[in-house]
């Protein structure tokens, strides 16, 4: 069968993730290969003092991604999109989309970049024995609860952007147990919420006067590979308004960014583990057994098939790399120069590692968000230097790339060196790796540790919902997620892995010492600039 027949009959999958900064939606065969692809890009807003996304954006943005699709199929293969094997959805995990009985909106959505729930995520800490993050979505919805808020006793459901916009195509209330991990805390035993810290949790809400129970609030929990709905016509009309997609196709469970990272860098057995490095980044590592206790610097969440998770997130990574590279643009333009950004990049990234591995005396702090790991509420992107720094462009740029990892080596620190967490391997994936090998060395030296990057790192996120909406449709249904990674998607895949260089680990815990130092000041800017 060629492609063309391959896409008219619908021997495709589908997927379509909501990342921070573009929608992005990836068509694959049967291989798992990519056939077709389209974007759009988008931008949060901050919005009385609120990190969110208007809903009109959300479907806008899905329907402009989709109809690009729809027509890189066209324009390739000659064939329209109507009918596709399976479809799986998305997003940026966390944060907070309430609702009430009619389905209206209460309050904007309110996105993992906001850090605004110190007080309930600290008492949910405490009262569940559980790290509870703030950007968490039982975070949000205690702390709306504590302010008082007034939209509370209308709250009929809650739930993330993945889980809502797939409730908008089938119907469905429900979500992939990685998704879920990030709205409350999953059992690894059950793949279901914890029932124990239900009952606490409830017990909390009815001393402040609410009386419905949480479970009820929130989506049902699956596994991946399992039953959550089909398409329905509405959804399909949402999905691509001129008409030509059919219903009836099936649907993956929902998962977040964390999930399909994990699937698309094959890193979802016990010892593996994953860095996704883009707008934020975070760190997945699987466990072959509980931590010795709770650390605030480490979340607990789950694979798309609920096995145990320590998670270090940090709410930024390239954003104030992108607008360094933005400015040596603009003075690069003023001379007449117009560089490829790909070139300038590839440049500056390169120069990097030619000087000083400890930075020669500079630290760089790119917290446009709050930073809860080292406990830093709001952001304020600073670059300090010593009266005696070696400021060359080289050390700058080194600064920037170290910077841009610091909370993430802070807390990966403590799993790595204080719970001694085995790995057999970490793969990288995110726009962080786009240069070869740069991003990835900066990495091996955090962790110190390998790092492996395959050649499909590039395709992140929406690659892996895709995989895991034909795991959907896989013909053998014993065949486990790990079985089917291994077997039918990686079995041969190209990749590169690069050892951590001794110098280079010495150099970055060598500015660590610095960087953690000139915490202080950060802390000082954001209370008083």
């Amino acid at each position: 069968m060629n492609i063309n027949e391959v896409i008219a009959k619908g021997y495709t999958a589908l997927g379509i993730e909501f990342g921070s900064t573009r929608i992005k939606a990836v068509l694959v065969d049967g291989n798992n290969e990519v056939i077709a692809q389209g974007d759009h890009e988008w931008e949060n807003h901050l919005v009385d003092g609120i990190w969110t996304y208007p809903l009109e954006e959300v479907w806008a943005g899905l329907q402009d991604c989709y109809a690009k699709l729809k027509k890189n199929v066209y324009d390739k293969y000659d064939v329209k999109l109507t009918t596709i094997g399976a479809i799986g959805f998305s997003a940026m995990m966390h944060g907070y989309l309430a609702f009430n009985e009619s389905g209206e909106l209460l309050v904007p959505f309110r996105t993992w970049r906001n850090t605004i729930t110190g007080e309930a995520a600290a008492l949910l800490s405490k009262e569940l024995n559980f790290n509870m993050p703030q950007r968490w979505s039982i975070s949000h919805y205690y702390q709306a609860i504590l302010s008082k808020e007034p939209h509370v006793p209308d709250v009929a459901y809650f739930m993330t952007l993945a889980g809502y916009v797939h409730y908008m195509m089938t119907g469905k209330k429900v979500i992939g147990v990685g998704e879920a991990s990030g709205m409350f805390p999953i059992d690894s035993t059950t793949g279901q919420y914890d029932t124990r810290m239900l009952e606490k949790f409830n017990a909390l809400a009815q001393a402040k006067g609410i009386k419905t129970r949480v479970e009820d609030l929130m989506p049902r929990v699956a596994s991946a590979g399992e039953d959550a709905g089909v398409l329905t016509e509405q959804g399909a009309k949402l999905l691509d308004p001129s008409g030509d997609l059919v219903p009836g196709i099936i649907m993956a469970p929902p998962e977040g960014d964390a999930g399909t990272g994990m699937t698309a860098t094959n890193a979802v057995s016990v010892g593996t583990g994953n860095v996704s490095a883009g707008t934020s980044v975070f760190s997945m590592v699987v466990l072959d057994k509980p931590l010795s206790k709770a650390y605030e610097q480490i979340d607990m969440v789950t694979t798309p098939t609920g096995e145990a998770v320590a998670m270090v997130h940090c709410n930024n990574c390239t954003s104030d790399l992108n607008a360094w590279v933005g400015l040596f643009k603009e003075s690069l333009n003023l001379f007449g120069i117009e560089p490829s950004m790909d070139d300038l990049y590839g440049k500056l990234y390169n120069k990097a590692l030619t000087e000083d591995a400890d930075c020669g005396g500079m630290a760089s702090f790119n917290y446009f968000g709050g930073e809860p790991v080292v406990d830093c509420n709001e952001g304020r992107p600073m670059f300090v230097r010593k009266p005696d720094a070696k400021f060359t462009l080289a050390n700058f740029m080194r600064s920037n790339l170290y910077g841009a990892l610091g909370v993430l080596k802070v807390g990966n620190d403590i799993l790595l060196k204080e719970e001694h967490v085995p790995i057999k391997s970490i793969t990288g994936h995110g726009g962080f790796f786009k240069t070869k090998g740069v991003g990835q060395s900066v990495l091996a030296a955090a962790l110190n540790a390998p790092i492996t990057v395959m050649a499909t790192a590039g395709e992140g996120g929406a690659w892996g919902m895709a995989i895991l909406a034909n795991y959907c449709i896989r013909e053998d249904k014993s065949m486990t997620l790990q079985q089917y990674l291994d077997e039918k998607v990686f079995a041969g895949q190209e990749s590169s892995t690069l050892m951590p260089d001794k110098a280079m680990v010495e150099g970055f815990d060598a500015y660590m010492i610095g960087y953690n130092k000139a915490l202080a000041a950060e802390k000082a800017a954001v209370l008083n600039y």
